[in-house]
């Protein structure tokens, strides 16, 4: 959510910004509803006013003996006015937060404008390409080789964009989270969580889902929405309370299944396990003071690209355009793996500072030491790691001419001290 005060000082500025995001103005319609809705209190501050003069007036034409019909049916007449004036107060409050909630938060000066991927800029490299004595696999082909990656029984099951991983598979997948838990917990300082997978309106709206995104969510029959990832249950941790400011920062490390319908991505990575309906995740959430944001998502890239660094994965960082960043985010730095199979980098985690954006829709705040009033706190998230994503950049990078697979020596003893996956 957008601070009004801020666009109402300086409205050119802020469609300035917003024009990176591909909105024409919007601070006409916001400024227009903001006009009507204060013209709406004042009426309603007048009309209260006069109807407190005027009942005054009925007690002391009664006290005298004097006739008050006239003040009466005023009185009467002031209260209607004033429940017409709330109602419509109410309303056009209600249609300037619905309108608000769906402009997306405003990117700092240093992100690059662009429309899409192409206008991404790249911060850095890491690590080497391997060179290949042979023409390097997908993952799937790779998976599917071992018989260990199972697509056709997973479609039986729930249709597309769906995978069941077995034996040695399965256990990677698992070995690569926990390796990443223990090295946020003992080593980057986070403290490890297990939110719930499925929450109410409310969280998806803290964090910026809804109302916008509904349609990339699965909702249940009762009420409650799957979690796209946990930085929804664990930003919405600090929901609905005043903090200290000694208690920031609070770091959040969490890995969970993670579900998205994947509603505009037709056609798109139909094959294999690049984009599902079901994934896992190893997520990151910062909830710290507003002076610290900034250094706070420098250190929150560098514990992600920590992960592939260990995994001696090959890596290149960028920073998001304004046409490619996310709803929420003020800037995002893309952690993209090499994929030799694919022969490109692939996303691999986002990690974004949201600034107050996310603070100020689920009301977190708190108190600056020896200061009366309250400031809200800022939010960031990243990913540290897509499992599903790590799996497939070790199945690509580090396989074998006969198909099977090295474990890196980072997680084998993760996998029971296992040096190879081959076909069983």
């Amino acid at each position: 959510m957008h601070d009004l005060r801020l666009i109402r000082d300086d409205p050119e500025a802020f469609d300035k910004a917003q024009a990176g995001r591909g909105l024409t103005n919007p601070s006409k319609e916001i400024l227009a509803l903001d006009e009507a809705r204060r013209a709406a209190q004042t009426r309603m501050q007048e009309l209260q006013s006069r109807r407190n003069t005027a009942s005054k007036e009925v007690g002391q034409r009664k006290a005298k003996g004097e006739d008050a019909d006239d003040l009466i049916a005023e009185v009467q007449a002031l209260k209607d006015g004033l429940a017409a004036a709330e109602a419509e107060e109410r309303e056009l409050a209600d249609k300037l937060d619905t309108l608000l909630s769906a402009i997306p938060n405003t990117p700092f000066e240093d992100v690059p404008l662009g429309d899409g991927e192409e206008d991404n800029v790249e911060v850095r490299r890491e690590g080497e390409l391997r060179n290949f004595s042979f023409t390097p696999k997908e993952h799937f082909d790779l998976g599917e080789g071992l018989g260990l990656m199972d697509f056709e029984t997973a479609a039986n099951m729930s249709g597309a964009r769906f995978v069941l991983l077995k034996g040695a598979l399965a256990r990677l997948e698992r070995a690569l989270a926990n390796f990443m838990l223990d090295t946020h917990t003992t080593q980057n300082g986070l403290t490890e969580a297990i939110p719930p997978f499925l929450v109410r309106d409310n969280a998806m709206y803290g964090t910026g889902q809804l109302p916008k995104f509904a349609e990339d969510l699965f909702h249940t029959d009762d009420g409650f929405w799957l979690i796209p990832t946990s930085e929804v249950p664990l930003t919405n941790t600090a929901a609905d309370t005043i903090w200290e400011e000694s208690d920031l920062p609070m770091r959040w490390t969490a890995w969970t299944p993670c579900f998205r319908s994947e509603a505009g991505a037709a056609g798109k990575d139909t094959r294999g396990m690049i984009r599902q309906h079901q994934f896992s995740k190893v997520e990151m959430v910062s909830v710290v003071h507003p002076d610290k944001s900034m250094e706070e998502l420098e250190r929150m890239t560098a514990c992600a690209e920590g992960i592939l660094k260990a995994l001696d994965l090959p890596f290149r960082t960028v920073v998001l355009c304004t046409g490619d960043m996310g709803f929420g985010a003020r800037k995002t730095y893309d952690i993209e793996v090499w994929l030799p199979g694919q022969d490109r980098y692939r996303e691999i985690s986002s990690c974004s500072n949201c600034w107050d954006f996310q603070a100020r829709r689920m009301k977190a705040r708190f108190k600056k030491s020896g200061e009366k009033g309250t400031h809200f706190v800022h939010t960031l998230n990243g990913s540290g790691l897509a499992v599903g994503r790590t799996l497939i950049a070790v199945l690509e990078n580090y396989q074998n001419e006969d198909g099977s697979i090295t474990v890196p020596e980072a997680i084998r003893g993760y996998m029971g001290g296992l040096e190879v996956i081959a076909k069983p």
